[in-house]
């Protein structure tokens, strides 16, 4: 079954250094990479055990120049990526980088929400087949399983992301001071929207890539030069989830289970 309007179909991790950043998430998440084979362009195909799940590009000279920095990036599904680069310009996002064709991958362009969160949007140049990237069917080891969206304003938020891409509100999670943990629904369930704080940083999205067991990835995050900011900690469900830094200074989400108690000390 093909992806639909409004699908999380792909993944891509912006970098200052590809072959570090390779040999990191190679460690912590069960990847290998391939060559993209685009010409002029150091892409490389992030493959977890089941499907190919995103790219890591290395951040050119040029792009650094116009303020790129590390960071991963989702890709939506549109049906018309200029129709609906119009209509985020229109609903008061902006156009981060112009649409263009890739041969034989589809047409993409990069944008923001109104509140500074940057996207892609893509419409696939083949119609067949399916991304599973964001494994919405079923837990799939080295996918992405959530996209949480950090915002200034959910309620804008909401409005933004539902005119264009015909996402809802599905329920809510209290989370105190924090306030509401709202969840996304397109079909399946996405992920959520919160409201952020100062210290998550401007708005952006997160994403959290599956891993066996939690506690061997925090452990692998930490050999690897990386940083564990929060967690693990237990979610609904009874799995753990953590938010980390890697050592290039993106930041990353994972989520798995608990196999054994953490020692303490």
């Amino acid at each position: 079954m093909a992806n639909k309007h409004g699908d999380f179909i792909w993944y891509e991790l912006l970098t200052s250094d590809a072959s570090a950043a390779q040999a990191f998430y190679g460690a912590v998440l069960e990847w290998t990479f391939a060559d993209s084979g685009t010409p002029g362009i150091d892409y490389r195909i992030i493959n977890a055990p089941e499907h190919s799940v995103g790219g890591l590009m290395a951040i050119t000279p040029d792009m650094a120049a116009h303020g790129a920095r590390p960071t991963w990036l989702g890709y939506v599904a549109v049906n018309d990526v200029d129709a609906c680069v119009t209509s985020i310009e229109h609903g008061a996002g902006k156009t981060v980088m112009p649409a263009m064709d890739i041969p034989n991958v589809g047409r993409i362009a990069m944008v923001a929400d109104p509140q500074g969160a940057p996207f892609y949007i893509m419409k696939p140049a083949s119609e067949d087949g399916e991304s599973l990237a964001f494994a919405y069917d079923q837990p799939r080891i080295g996918h992405c399983a959530w996209n949480e969206l950090i915002t200034s304003d959910q309620e804008a938020a909401w409005h933004f992301y539902g005119m264009r891409f015909g996402w809802v509100k599905d329920g809510a999670m209290d989370m105190g001071p924090m306030g509401q943990y709202e969840f996304i629904r397109h079909g399946a369930v996405l992920g959520a929207i919160m409201k952020g704080t100062a210290e998550m940083g401007p708005p952006h999205w997160n994403q959290y890539f599956r891993v066996a067991d939690i506690d061997v990835a925090k452990a692998a995050v930490e050999a690897g030069g990386g940083v564990v900011a929060f967690g693990p900690h237990e979610i609904p469900g009874g799995d753990y989830a953590l938010n980390g830094v890697d050592p290039q200074g993106a930041h990353f989400g994972l989520v798995g289970a608990r196999k054994s108690e953490p020692q303490n000390g």
